[in-house]
């Protein structure tokens, strides 16, 4: 028999069992949760199922959002999944009770074998694809492994003197976060997450030592970067960003390789490439390319459209977005605006 109990996930230590455990993940980590909720004023509710001695056997976690966009359920909220920590589907029926709200619409992002997606109560509405490259071989092995032209670009970049630094330190992550907000305005003509959000983060992993930002250098200048975080034994590639004009020279390839190198002498099982949007095939195509497994990501939803939705208010985010993020905007002027307007993005 099983009891179900409400929990906070930063702080209950039978959440961080089960975090820690084959089922959790980075996004249902502590740390995640405490930077996200930090960061943009949620709070996370949890549910965990204990055995008859207390031991938890299974939990789910997520935030309500209330803003402009309307009333909503997300678990979880600024993260690429938050699958649900259940062994079986009859476990996430009896976990999952108090998550779906008559109120309520309820999202949850959760890879393709998760025990919820089978759920009727949900409807599938998103998928993405999903990669992880395991780190249980020599490293000869792992570079072997590599396709052809991956190597060839970590070579040419060691040719071309590209300097690869990784740093426990926060004043990389803000150097770091220059990077994202150019590429996220120039490429994607969107905001960028507040460089207080990357703060926090660093902030919530840099104790346990799991958090490495990573910076390409040609001739002094930093050129590209990523942020790495370490949850358990796996170390997960959460953000990256580069300058077009040094892309020929390959940084990218000498960061990720640079990251394998340390994560494997670190003894890590695995880095998690994190998800791809299927209309990003160019995105997808390069994560295959470092001997990756792939799975999809899908993003299950519950009762509709957020209470108090309104397809004007979707439309000037849109708007604004465009305005904010428009070629002539100084780069400090679009960062200020995702400072002040990301938090809506979710």
């Amino acid at each position: 028999m099983t009891t179900v109990h409400g929990v906070d996930p930063r702080t209950d230590s039978r959440w961080l069992a089960l975090a820690a455990g084959s089922g959790g993940s980075l996004f249902t980590s502590p740390p995640w949760l405490t930077a996200v909720a930090e960061s943009y004023g949620l709070v996370p509710s949890g549910r965990i199922a204990v055995d008859e001695s207390d031991a938890p056997v299974a939990g789910t976690a997520w935030m309500d959002v209330c803003d402009m966009r309307g009333q909503r359920r997300i678990a979880l909220p600024f993260c690429d999944r938050a699958d649900p920590i259940v062994p079986d589907a009859a476990t996430w029926k009896v976990v999952s009770a108090d998550a779906f709200a008559p109120h309520l619409p309820f999202r949850l992002r959760c890879l393709s074998t998760s025990a919820a997606v089978d759920d009727v109560r949900f409807a599938r509405i998103g998928e993405a694809a999903w990669h992880q490259t395991p780190l249980d071989r020599t490293l000869d092995e792992l570079h072997a492994a590599l396709r052809p032209s991956t190597r060839r670009n970590i070579a040419a970049a060691q040719r071309a003197a590209v300097e690869v630094v990784l740093s426990p330190d926060v004043d990389a992550v803000g150097e770091y976060h220059r990077l994202h907000v150019q590429l996220r305005k120039r490429k994607y003509r969107l905001l960028a997450q507040p460089r207080g959000f990357f703060e926090q983060i660093w902030k919530a992993f840099a104790p346990d030592d799991g958090i490495r930002t990573a910076l390409a250098f040609v001739g002094g200048r930093p050129v590209a970067g990523a942020m790495y975080l370490v949850w358990q034994d796996t170390v997960y590639y959460k953000f990256g960003a580069s300058l077009a004009e040094y892309l020929p020279l390959r940084p990218n390839d000498a960061i990720h390789w640079q990251l394998i190198s340390w994560a494997h002498a670190r003894g890590l099982r695995a880095l998690d490439w994190g998800l791809s949007d299927l209309d990003q095939p160019g995105l997808i195509g390069y994560k295959r390319k470092w001997a990756s497994r792939e799975g999809r990501i899908w993003t299950l939803n519950a009762g509709g459209q957020p209470v108090g939705w309104c397809s004007d208010t979707e439309q000037t985010l849109r708007t604004v977005t465009e305005l904010l993020t428009d070629p002539t905007v100084p780069y400090p002027v679009t960062e200020r605006a995702g400072a002040a307007l990301y938090r809506f993005f979710c």
